[in-house]
């Protein structure tokens, strides 16, 4: 019996081993080694823009809203939102969704309904109005993970760091289609953010290009959710494209086929 139990105990323990490495292995299969800080998100409700981008391995998650949801079709109704949860969830690591509701017990409520598919890896979004901090509080104080949008001044950063948002997402080219300098509003926000000693991320959104982003990210900005348009020019450089295709030629001339 002793032996048995010793032989059990032993097979036990070599199952968990594999058990949480493989644990490992997927909870870091979308979150390299090399990654860093930087997040990249995909800014679309359209699941074939999903299927296109995310098997790159380059996006963090998703971010979509009512707005996107109306243009892709996508009924804003819990069961189509659960269901795009756990579709965006099994290519990238977060899905992120907004809340509505006339009042702030209908955001809190709906907020909390969103998350039943993965309260660790969805994200409620709410604007900065006031109703929508109060939901965010209630929310944020409950365990969910909360990004405050539709943010259109640097000042507003100081409303997501004191109530403890994870993120805040400013509207880059909104801003500047108002007379604004969008990327100084987001420098600003990100030195808000850092002088309240907040962990807060500055989600830059409403990006209208590639270079725009670079330009952020070469100055520090980390956190960018863009459009399917700015993904296709971070991956149709037309020289890469063309040595990619010289080498296929040279090694297709140069090689026995295996």
């Amino acid at each position: 019996n002793t032996v048995l139990y010793l032989f059990t105990m032993k097979d036990i323990l070599h199952y968990l081993c594999i058990v949480t490495l493989l644990q490992s292995y997927i909870s870091n299969a979308y979150t390299p080694q090399f990654r860093g800080e930087n997040r990249l998100f995909l800014d679309t409700a359209d699941i074939r823009e999903w299927d296109k981008y995310l098997p790159t391995g380059a996006f963090y998650g998703v971010t979509t809203n009512p707005i996107l949801l109306q243009r892709a079709g996508q009924p804003c109704a819990l069961p189509n939102l659960h269901a795009m949860a756990e579709t965006a969830l099994s290519m990238s690591e977060e899905f992120m969704v907004q809340a509505w509701g006339p009042t702030v017990e209908d955001m809190i409520q709906c907020g909390l309904d969103l998350v039943e598919p993965s309260k660790e890896r969805i994200v409620v979004k709410v604007p900065v109005t006031m109703d929508g901090v109060k939901a965010a509080r209630v929310l944020i104080r409950s365990g969910i993970r909360v990004c405050l949008t539709a943010c259109y001044d640097h000042k507003q950063a100081m409303v997501a760091a004191s109530v403890g948002a994870e993120y805040i997402a400013p509207y880059l080219g909104r801003m500047s289609d108002l007379g604004k300098n969008g990327q100084d509003e987001c420098y600003k926000m990100q030195e808000i953010v850092t002088g309240m000693q907040s962990e807060t991320r500055i989600l830059v959104a409403s990006i209208r290009d590639a270079q725009t982003m670079a330009d952020l990210a070469a100055k520090g900005m980390e956190t960018f959710t863009f459009s399917p348009a700015v993904a296709h020019e971070l991956f149709n450089e037309a020289m890469t494209i063309k040595a990619a295709q010289d080498f296929e030629e040279a090694a297709s001339r140069n090689s026995i086929l295996y």
